[in-house]
């Protein structure tokens, strides 16, 4: 998410021009030995669940729960990913949704999610459930908002016919029940997830929003006005389409859909709870992925920099970062203020001045 009132320090103002950053060729970081990657085709359900557990931190605020993003210039930034990042190895992220369009774009082989607030990880295992029960996109949806699925629709719908056949169909107070059911029992009983009294509750509280307010949602739906005046809801985020008119959401394809699917069924979208500039998250997703000889494609930081600034931080945030086992193919995604495409999100690419930034990084 970004908030355009989040405050930078002057002398780094330059980075933060305009949309979305794409950053490859990061020169000064401690590279991958070149050994074989190691990564599992699948995790168990003890092994998602440790690694999530250990690698975080204690639960974190921010000024909003952060439900939706509002980064709706996302397509032009895929269309310059597909041309600068490579696919495979391991991506790293943060925030709600909009993780699922870089995954689906980028297709690593693990991603792991890394998020100050547990509100978060409880979001993104409301979503693991909700993707490993659907058969299709149009099901997932059905499921997302508690929604009657319409009749006509297949794995051919686009995305705009499929949001406008669900905009007529109320949601169902019985469908809502049914399905809060079937995630508990999907995380609980089929995975066997260990998950507190705080972490039900956090997951039925995601759950009530996205059933309230519908493909409406927006970012700051469910806590009164934050992050500016650029507040695209669901239902625009997924229809947001590339300078061709080519729409790149994560349910833009049945492909897209089906692969996050698959990579949420084998355990391998991992969320974690903690601070970019803390002192363990980070460190031990970076240790894991040096474990297995795997390298990080693409890290999406949205504008959380600002934030590691404004907190005074930022320099513990460098000292992670160069821990990370990255080469000079590896790709930061940033969310900026400014823009062509919606207040905040163009796009723009600033490889020099960043390069300066990242190897000040790993200086340190």
């Amino acid at each position: 998410m970004t908030d355009s009132r989040a405050r930078v320090p002057r002398g780094h103002r330059m980075l933060f021009v305009v949309g979305l950053l794409v950053v490859s060729g990061l020169a000064g970081l401690p590279l991958v030995d070149g050994a074989a990657e190691r990564l599992p085709s699948r995790l168990s359900d003890q092994e998602f669940w440790k690694i999530s557990t250990d690698s975080s931190e204690p639960d974190g605020t921010f000024r909003s729960d952060n439900l939706l993003s509002n980064e709706i210039g996302f397509p032009y930034v895929l269309a310059e990913v597909g041309r600068s990042a490579r696919t495979g190895g391991a991506y790293l992220g943060v925030g709600p949704e909009q993780n699922f369009h870089y995954i689906a774009a980028l297709k690593p082989k693990i991603a792991f999610i890394i998020d100050v607030r547990r509100g978060n990880l409880d979001l993104h295992l409301m979503y693991k459930a909700l993707f490993e029960l659907s058969s299709d996109r149009v099901e997932f949806i059905s499921r997302l908002f508690s929604k009657k699925r319409p009749q006509g629709l297949g794995p051919r719908s686009s995305i705009q016919d499929i949001l406008a056949a669900y905009a007529s169909v109320p949601a169902s107070e019985m469908l809502h029940k049914d399905n809060l059911r079937d995630v508990r029992h999907e995380l609980e009983k089929k995975h066997g997830f260990p998950l507190s009294p705080e972490d039900l509750q956090g997951i039925e509280y995601v759950y009530n929003a996205f059933y309230t307010y519908g493909p409406d949602i927006r970012y700051s739906s469910s806590q009164g006005f934050y992050g500016g005046y650029n507040q695209p809801s669901y239902s625009e985020l997924m229809r947001s389409a590339d300078a061709v008119g080519q729409p790149r959401g994560y349910l833009s394809s049945e492909e897209s859909f089906s692969f996050l699917r698959d990579l949420e069924r084998k355990n391998l979208l991992v969320p974690i709870v903690g601070n970019f500039g803390g002192p363990s998250a980070i460190r031990a997703v970076g240790s894991y992925l040096k474990d297995h000889g795997a390298t990080i494609t693409a890290f999406y930081l949205s504008n959380v920099e600002q934030y590691l600034w404004r907190d005074g931080i930022w320099d513990e945030f460098c000292r992670n970062v160069a821990t990370l086992p990255l080469d000079e193919t590896s790709t930061f995604i940033r969310a900026v203020r400014g823009g062509r495409y919606g207040q905040g999100f163009g796009l723009n690419l600033d490889l020099g001045a960043m390069a300066v930034e990242v190897k000040d990084c790993a200086a340190h």
